[in-house]
């Protein structure tokens, strides 16, 4: 029998299809021009944007499950071209709250009734999102603030994800294969990420982790849980005021220095990413407030995120040569971590690191901003197209938020200094140079031991070839395929020219004409597909994608 999920789920994909129609047939039209024939059509970056805007315009229509796609689809540039990125940035997860009638069902379901529980209990929430919203309470004598579930949103993220699953062969038509690939991957991400999101119990151990990697410095404040107050769609917590981080008017009254809160935010998430390896993932000033002393005060936790001790020590050698400009060594890094594909022409790379430094960059060397550097990066990950780590991205994605509040707050704020001084504090910079020394002593070593090893071999391989007794085996790589096209073409005309010679032997000399005839029309299906070999537009074609014109248009752009 079929369940009342997969119905939903079929109706929502109905819904979905009819929303999605109009830049479904307009892709289409941009391979075939008369949709089932034709040739492909150019679109220009004003129709892109136009297109963007009527995607973020069906993703806030569809609901909190596609409201929240859009948010991660934000965050890869492997998936959507930089005007995408740049539309769907502005997606913001601020909806109507659930009837208080609704909420309160959620509620006493986890807890019990709500006049028990707690000792007060404001009905009108102070903020709604997609799958959530938040009351304030006292508990025990203490003030809280209560995250409750959306009510109802768990059916309605099932069918909406069972949607996307099965919206996926139809996407793909569209891309190819390497977008295929990061897309089936985000898909399978996104599932993971907002199932985690409405895990409430999650959260609170997420909260509770990063809140005791803090719990000596008194810059940074994390709201305590309260676990008996608290379920799977329930979080309960302190409830700590403060101004909201980007009213620089308010901040300023209260005798605080915005830039001493840029420089304290930067520090945390440095924390965060490179030392502790958890960090809170979602950074926009609506979760971000300043108490009276001065700490930031941090709401929020179903949007945060793990980082491996690799990447956190591939992302220390990232700010390390942004700060001393070492293209190599940025080249190697977004390799190591597999942002970038070990097969890219580095001296392209190089140019596009090059332009991408000196735009940035001020009059100080080391005045320029690590998201300018991250932005040109992530389009050149849309077009070669490159894959990113899911965690990566979200630490991409974090860091150009955080250094926009950090802006927000001082526009001359300086990413890289306060990131350079919280690596040399810290021992980063003496920690490379060691790695270092101690890798150039290893090549100095192995070099050493060449020179005594090798010498011999050269003169056996001599002596080898003075006899005449050395082979040669030569791999060649094909990996488009070309040998075997002319491998291909070659049978082709062989056979071609066989039967075509058979035949006018026949009808010449034996004059068998049924025969000469039939032999030519076996011979007719190899010229076609000879044909279509040569008119197959499968070969390698190349285009130059990244010079410092074509970089400039983008930016102005």
């Amino acid at each position: 029998m079929i369940t009342l999920v997969v119905l939903r789920a079929y109706w929502r994909f109905w819904v979905v299809l009819r929303r999605f129609s109009p830049l479904i047939i307009a892709y289409w039209r941009d391979r075939r021009r008369f949709l089932l024939f034709g040739g492909s059509r150019q679109v220009d970056a004003e129709t892109q944007r136009e297109r963007a805007a009527t995607l973020l315009d069906v993703l806030l229509t569809l609901g909190p499950t596609f409201i929240k796609l859009g948010q991660l689809l934000s965050t890869r540039p492997d998936v959507l071209p930089p005007v995408y990125i740049e539309v769907l940035s502005r997606l913001q997860d601020d909806v109507p709250p659930a009837p208080w009638d609704e909420a309160r069902e959620v509620l006493e379901d986890e807890l019990g009734p709500v006049d028990s529980v707690f000792d007060e209990f404001d009905a009108d929430p102070i903020s709604g999102a997609s799958l959530g919203q938040v009351y304030t309470a006292t508990y025990e004598g203490d003030p809280v603030a209560v995250k409750v579930r959306r009510p109802g949103i768990e059916p309605l993220v099932n069918a909406d994800l069972r949607v996307i699953r099965w919206s996926l062969p139809i996407v793909k038509r569209f891309i190819d294969s390497g977008r295929a690939f990061s897309l089936e991957n985000l898909s399978e991400e996104f599932a993971k990420t907002i199932r985690q999101e409405m895990d409430y119990d999650r959260e609170r151990e997420m909260l509770a982790e990063i809140r005791g990697n803090f719990a000596d410095d008194d810059s940074v404040r994390i709201p305590a849980a309260y676990p008996e107050a608290s379920g799977e769609r329930v979080l309960t917590m302190e409830y700590i005021p403060g101004t909201k981080i980007d009213r620089i008017d308010d901040l300023e009254a209260s005798g605080l220095d915005p830039t001493a809160v840029a420089e304290t935010l930067q520090r945390a998430y440095l924390q965060m990413i490179i030392d502790d390896g958890v960090f809170h993932a979602d950074p926009h000033p609506g979760n971000l407030a300043v108490a009276e002393d001065g700490s930031i005060v941090f709401y929020d936790f179903g949007m945060s995120g793990r980082v491996d001790p690799y990447v956190q020590e591939q992302i220390v050698e990232f700010y390390v040569a942004v700060a001393n400009q070492d293209i190599d060594a940025i080249l190697d890094t977004l390799i190591a971590i597999g942002t970038l594909s070990p097969e890219a022409d580095r001296e392209v790379m190089g140019k596009v690191m090059e332009l991408a430094i000196a735009d940035a960059r001020g009059e100080d060397i080391e005045q320029y901003r690590v998201n300018q550097i991250i932005e040109q990066v992530e389009s050149t990950i849309y077009e070669f197209p490159l894959r990113l780590p899911r965690n990566l991205a979200l630490v991409l994605r974090v860091a150009t938020v955080v250094e926009g509040v950090c802006v927000t707050l001082d526009p001359e704020f300086d990413f890289i200094e306060t990131a350079t001084d919280y690596l040399r504090e810290e021992g980063y910079y003496e920690q490379t140079a060691r790695d270092m020394a101690a890798a150039a002593g290893d090549q100095l070593e192995e070099t050493a031991r060449s020179l005594v090893t090798v010498p011999p071999k050269l003169d056996r391989v001599l002596d080898r070839a003075e006899r005449g007794d050395v082979h040669l085996n030569v791999t060649i790589e094909d990996d488009t395929h070309v040998l075997d096209k002319l491998a291909m073409r070659i049978a082709y005309s062989v056979l071609l020219a066989v039967g075509v010679l058979s035949a006018t032997i026949l009808y010449s000399f034996a004059n068998a004409w049924e025969l000469a005839a039939l032999s030519l029309g076996l011979s007719t299906p190899l010229a076609i597909a000879l044909y279509r070999s040569f008119r197959s537009r499968k070969g390698i074609r190349a285009r130059p994608q990244f010079t410092r014109q074509s970089m400039r248009e983008r930016r102005d752009e």
